[in-house]
C-alpha cells in the first residue's frame, strides 16, 4: 500500500472522484487547483483525497472517497492519517464540507473533525440534481474542522 500525489491527468480518477461529488461540474471548480493524493493497494487506486488551499495555514479537503468494493477496511482512515502528517507543518486549520449524512458525519468526526458551521440551501443551489443519501436529500452543506497547534 503506498501515497502517490498526483499533478497531472487527474480526471482519470473521475470514478473514484464521484463518489464524493455527483457532479463532474463541480469537481473541475476544484481539480486543478487543488493537490490529489491516491492510495493503492497492489497498484489499485483504492482511495483518493483533494485539498486546496484558502488562505495561508488554512486548507480544505474538497474531495475524499473510498471504491465501493474496499470500503470499510481503513483505507478512508489511513488516507487522513497521511494528510495529517502532510500538513501537519504548514496548516492550522484544515476545513471539510460534507452533507447532513449519517454516512459521512461519523467517519470526520471519528478523525477528530468538529462541527463549525453550516451553508444553507448549499446542495439545491449548486448541484443540478437532487443529491440523495440513503433516502434523504441534502440541503445544507454542514462544514467541520480540525485545528493543529
Amino acid at each position: 500500500m503506498n501515497i502517490q500525489q498526483i499533478i497531472s491527468n487527474k480526471k482519470r480518477f473521475m470514478p473514484l472522484l464521484l463518489l464524493a461529488d455527483e457532479q463532474e461540474s463541480m469537481i473541475d471548480r476544484y481539480l486543478e487547483r487543488g493537490e490529489m493524493f491516491v492510495l493503492y493497494d497492489n497498484d489499485i487506486p483504492v482511495a483518493e483525497c483533494i485539498i486546496t488551499k484558502e488562505e495561508d495555514g488554512i486548507y480544505e479537503i474538497k474531495n475524499i472517497a473510498t471504491s465501493p468494493l474496499h470500503q470499510r477496511k481503513g483505507y478512508g482512515k489511513q488516507l487522513m492519517a497521511f494528510i495529517f502528517e502532510h500538513y501537519k507543518g504548514k496548516c492550522h486549520t484544515l476545513w471539510v464540507g460534507t452533507g447532513d449524512s449519517p454516512l459521512t458525519l461519523p467517519f470526520y468526526q471519528h478523525c477528530g473533525f468538529t462541527y463549525s458551521h453550516r451553508i444553507p440551501n448549499f446542495f439545491i443551489d449548486n448541484y443540478d440534481h437532487p443529491i440523495i443519501e440513503e433516502g434523504k436529500q441534502l440541503i445544507d452543506m454542514v462544514y467541520l474542522k480540525k485545528t493543529f497547534r
